[in-house]
């Protein structure tokens, strides 16, 4: 059980930090960059695959395909109509497509992703539409399925997006819900009003861990693994009952701070 004061400090701390500026340095500034729904969803589909390691060098990577795709009209034309095969690799990469683009994963990684995209939206209208088919088909053969887990079936060829095993939290893929699912949100879009707030995992990440086991929300010995983001979200029920991923901006946004406290007290260079 959740006492009140500490109900009460997650919910002031939610407060605090769901609101615009949360933008900054965060890869969710993507959600504010289209105005359709279709380039929305891309846009942070891409940017939620991408958001892993140091965050000003995987920002520079989403900006730069943005910039590709704008520079053609759309994103979601750019990778419907296939233009990402001529534009997105460099010169010095057209005959080395294993190339490491960002970390471990190579150009060909993000063609594979790029492909795979495209095809859902040259066959839906968006990719919510696909999403709700595939989810809808899934639940029906396994009524315990999670949204999270469907998606990551949807690439299970794709490098560059997590298997969605019970080893892995789905961290990247709960964000991208996070964003598409939420409502009444000055961050996320709630775009998807088909799926409900209520379902959603919170995205496990190194601050919402740690915050999470220093408050006693988790146990000290918890892995970043899908029981732990259940468990976690199970707890943040007692406290934000119809929106337990409320509980992500609390916990991240505190974890945030703290570092930057820590920085502070580093003698100037």
């Amino acid at each position: 059980m959740v006492c009140k004061e500490l109900a009460d400090y997650l919910r002031f701390l939610a407060d605090k930090y769901e609101n615009e500026s949360f933008f900054d340095g965060d890869p969710s500034f993507s959600l504010k960059k289209y105005s359709s729904v279709t380039d929305t969803e891309c846009a942070a589909f891409i940017a939620a695959v991408l958001a892993f390691g140091r965050r000003d060098q995987f920002l520079k990577k989403i900006e730069y395909i943005f910039s590709l795709a704008e520079s053609y009209g759309s994103l979601s034309g750019w990778l419907k109509d296939r233009i990402y095969l001529s534009s997105f690799l460099p010169d010095d990469c057209k005959n080395n497509i294993e190339k490491k683009f960002y970390r471990f994963y190579s150009y060909a990684d993000f063609i594979q992703l790029f492909d795979a995209l495209s095809h859902i939206l040259q066959t839906h209208k968006t990719l919510g539409e696909f999403f709700k088919s595939r989810y809808g088909q899934s639940k029906a053969a396994n009524p315990d399925i999670h949204l999270s887990s469907v998606i990551c079936l949807c690439f299970k060829d794709c490098k560059v997006v997590p298997a969605g095993s019970t080893s892995c939290s789905n961290k990247r893929i709960n964000m991208f819900l996070r964003w598409m699912v939420r409502t009444g949100s000055a961050v996320d879009t709630g775009l998807w009003t088909w799926y409900s707030p209520e379902d959603l995992l919170i995205p496990l990440d190194t601050h919402v861990m740690q915050e999470a086991v220093n408050l006693g929300l988790i146990p000290p010995e918890s892995r970043n693994i899908l029981k732990t983001a259940v468990e976690l979200t199970n707890v943040l029920k007692e406290v934000f009952p119809h929106d337990p991923v409320r509980g992500d901006f609390a916990l991240f946004g505190l974890g945030v701070d703290k570092e930057k406290d820590k920085l502070a007290d580093f003698p100037k260079l």
